[in-house]
């Protein structure tokens, strides 16, 4: 026991007393590392043994981290910490006994932090509760969990995003236009009045309207509507001319456009940063990742049954999803060169498929676009008919949205040939319906601007058709606006005409093809598409139809209690998991790709494409860009100076330069963090194997001490038996050698 004892308890005579920790697997690992250095090694040696031999040292640490928690209580609320009723009366009374001791000054600063500290927790809790939707919100994530809770908590954003994207539209927009004549404010127009570019025939109907004709100027912008706040056209004001001020209108125009944008990224980047954080942690590993899901995979805020199954489900079918991509990994890594080659000429040839698919959509959004701009530009009388010519009106809307319905079919029927792991499919098959969502938008814009714009010339005096397109902002505006409409519609459509009937039909009919073809999916990432492809064509329409936020402010909100109806009346979640925090990641990278979308044709308007000069507020600009030099230019003193200093090419070469170097430190200081992480999960296993070192030296030390203890008894126990043996053979000599006392009295 000697032994045991020598190599479990030191004798505390320092760091370099005790064997068995030098025998530790990360003590020799760091040594191996570190033997080139030796100054470096023995420091290390010293702190490795330090940190693990001294017990005293490590209750003085414990004491000392102890210390932090209790000063940090101290300073909490009483009704705060985790004590019985008793213990909080007793810290209360030795806080008011320790209170008289100090100054008033000291009295009244802490009375004044914990008053501050509660009113701020009052104001929290009641936005808490002002929180849009809260209520259906924690009903949705109690019965269906954190995976489409996201989807709502995302709609919400959105809704939220626009509400105040028109606040800045009306404040500064709107709103002085509005005032101006109620507060003896004079507006300046056209200057130009009377050039031939300046020509902008109204658009109103005249004599006896049928009433028809009414709903389709109300669906397709055109007629009354065009003449109102809802386009550019209708803001034909170069300055307002208040008692004590003037408000530049086309630069507030421009300058709202530009913090529209700005604070667009900057709210998404700020909510996509949590959860690129969880992201990326969460695919660092996957052990990890199976920990995750065995030992806290569960959602413990759903409360219905048929979602807990649902639950259920979906974490085995994400177990299936792992260990399917890790024979996927094998099969790959055990590919011959010939398979290689055919799995590669396979997905080149689907790929090219892939490129002539939406080579074609965009081919007829092309062609849709342009014979819809020619029946509108036509002088046809008779019309045709209210439906015919409401069907050429919404003709590029309706073509977009048949090609983002096939295109999604055929891109998940094409995927399964290509031999992809599950997770790359689905991601490869999004990233496909996004582009093409995205990119249809594009294309419907170009098809636009090949009408609008010509080159300038005898032919093209005014830098655009303005013959067919007068005010062409406001017609690109029309079209953003019929696209909203129109998305709205099949939104209401496909849940009125496809997902209720469909839900009777697997109800209430018992045959088989009803049973095989089941209860329609809340598929997440294809209803994210939707309201991010409305989000997109919101951004790019803001410019031309200033009105455009609030209208999708209230599409989104009817849009939230439409799809709450068919989550819990027509749908069932979908099958395949989407965990909460890899959802909004996802969202938001996909609205960061829809909101760079939409800043190209913006920029393209504003600094590109020659401004109408019949309507809007930059009539008097050949481009909208314009009035930032000209109002930089009437500003007094040195800043017009500074500022075109700041616009210059020199500035933006050092601005450049400068971005540069940040950029490159903080891609080093995120590398050096790696590392410091890679060392300290190297550690965190070093650590575990040292604890099965020590297990094994304790185990063999107790099976040492079993065997010595078993020895020493068993050589007892002969000796013993030794020893009764001779007194068996040779009772004489002991009744002679030691005779009893009573045996002299005999």
């Amino acid at each position: 026991m000697d032994s045991v004892d020598s190599v479990f308890y030191s004798e505390r005579l320092g760091p370099s007393s005790n064997p068995l920790l030098d025998q530790l697997p990360s003590y020799q690992s760091l040594l191996y590392r570190r033997k080139s250095s030796a100054t470096g090694s023995t420091k290390r040696r010293g702190s490795s043994r330090r940190h693990l031999s001294s017990s005293s040292s490590w209750k003085w640490k414990g004491d000392k981290v102890e210390e932090k928690p209790k000063a940090v209580a101290h300073q909490r609320l009483i009704c705060e910490l985790p004590k019985t009723m008793e213990e909080k009366r007793r810290d209360n009374v030795q806080r008011m006994e320790q209170a008289r001791d100090l100054s008033s000054w000291k009295q009244w600063r802490q009375n004044t932090h914990h008053s501050l500290k509660r009113l701020k927790e009052d104001c929290m809790e009641l936005l808490r509760r002002l929180k849009l939707w809260r209520g259906d919100i924690h009903v949705i994530e109690g019965m269906f969990g954190t995976g489409i809770l996201s989807y709502f908590s995302f709609l919400r954003f959105l809704v939220l995003l626009n509400f105040v994207i028109f606040l800045l539209m009306f404040c500064f927009i709107m709103l002085p236009i509005i005032i101006a004549p109620r507060t003896s404010g004079n507006a300046t127009f056209d200057l130009y009045n009377g050039h031939e570019c300046s020509n902008y025939p109204s658009t109103s109907r005249r004599g006896l309207v049928v009433f028809h004709q009414y709903i389709t100027d109300l669906l397709s912008g055109t007629g009354f509507l065009e003449e109102t706040y809802l386009f550019y056209g209708y803001y034909k004001v170069e300055s307002i001319y208040f008692p004590k001020f003037s408000y530049n209108l086309p630069l507030a125009y421009l300058l709202v456009t530009i913090t529209y944008l700005f604070l667009s990224l900057i709210w998404i980047v700020k909510r996509s940063a949590a959860g690129f954080k969880r992201n990326l942690v969460q695919d660092e590993d996957r052990f990890q990742s199976f920990c995750n899901k065995i030992f806290a995979g569960w959602d413990f805020c759903i409360t219905n049954e048929t979602a807990a199954r649902l639950k259920q489900s979906s974490l085995l079918y994400e177990l299936k999803t792992d260990l399917e991509e890790e024979r996927i990994k094998q099969k790959i890594a055990d590919r011959t060169r010939r398979e290689k080659c055919r799995i590669y000429l396979l997905r080149l040839v689907l790929n090219l498929f892939v490129v002539a698919v939406l080579a074609a959509c965009f081919f007829s959004i092309y062609r849709a676009t342009i014979y819809s701009q020619e029946f509108q530009s036509s002088q046809l009388n008779p019309r045709p008919n209210f439906i015919l010519e409401l069907i050429f009106e919404y003709l590029p809307s309706i073509v977009i949205t048949l090609a983002n319905f096939i295109t999604p079919l055929m891109f998940t029927l094409i995927i399964q040939f290509e031999d992809y792991s599950p997770a790359f499919e689905i991601r490869f098959t999004l990233m496909r319906c996004v582009f093409m969502r995205l990119a249809s938008i594009g294309v419907l814009l170009f098809s636009l601007w090949s009408q609008i714009t010509c080159h300038l010339g005898p032919s093209c005096p005014c830098g655009y058709n303005h013959e067919v397109y007068p005010c062409w902002e406001s017609r690109v505006g029309q079209e953003m606006y019929k696209l909203m409409i129109f998305d709205f519609i099949i939104i209401g459509a496909v849940t009125i005409f496809v997902e209720f009937p469909r839900k009777l039909i697997v109800t209430y009919c018992d045959c088989g093809l009803a049973k095989w073809w089941g209860q329609q999916e809340f598929a997440i990432p294809q209803n994210v598409l939707e309201i991010v492809y409305g989000q997109t064509i919101c951004w790019i329409g803001t410019f031309y139809c200033p009105l455009l936020p609030a209208i999708c402010t209230i599409k989104y909100f009817i849009v939230f209690y439409i799809k709450k109806m068919t989550l819990v009346k027509n749908c069932r979640p979908a099958t395949r998991p989407f965990r909460a925090s890899s959802s909004n990641f996802f969202f938001l990278v996909v609205l960061l790709i829809g909101l760079a979308l939409a800043c190209v044709p913006v920029i393209v308007s504003i600094a590109q494409i020659n401004s109408s000069r019949a309507c809007g507020p930059f009539m008097n600009y050949t481009m909208s860009w314009e009035v930032v030099p000209k109002a930089v230019s009437q500003l007094p003193g040195g800043l017009p100076t500074f500022l075109f200093a700041l616009s210059s090419e020199a500035f933006a070469v050092s601005f450049f330069v400068v971005t540069c170097l940040a950029m490159f430190y903080v891609i080093a200081l995120a590398g050096a963090h790696k590392r410091v992480v890679d060392q300290l999960r190297e550690q965190l296993a070093m650590e575990g194997r040292d604890k099965r070192f020590l297990i094994q030296k304790l185990c063999q030390a107790q099976r040492t001490s079993v065997r010595s203890a078993g020895v020493q008894s068993h050589a007892d126990r002969d000796r013993q038996s030794n020893h009764g043996a001779q007194n068996h053979d040779n009772p004489g000599g002991v009744f002679l050698a030691q005779p009893p006392v009573s045996a002299t009295h005999v």
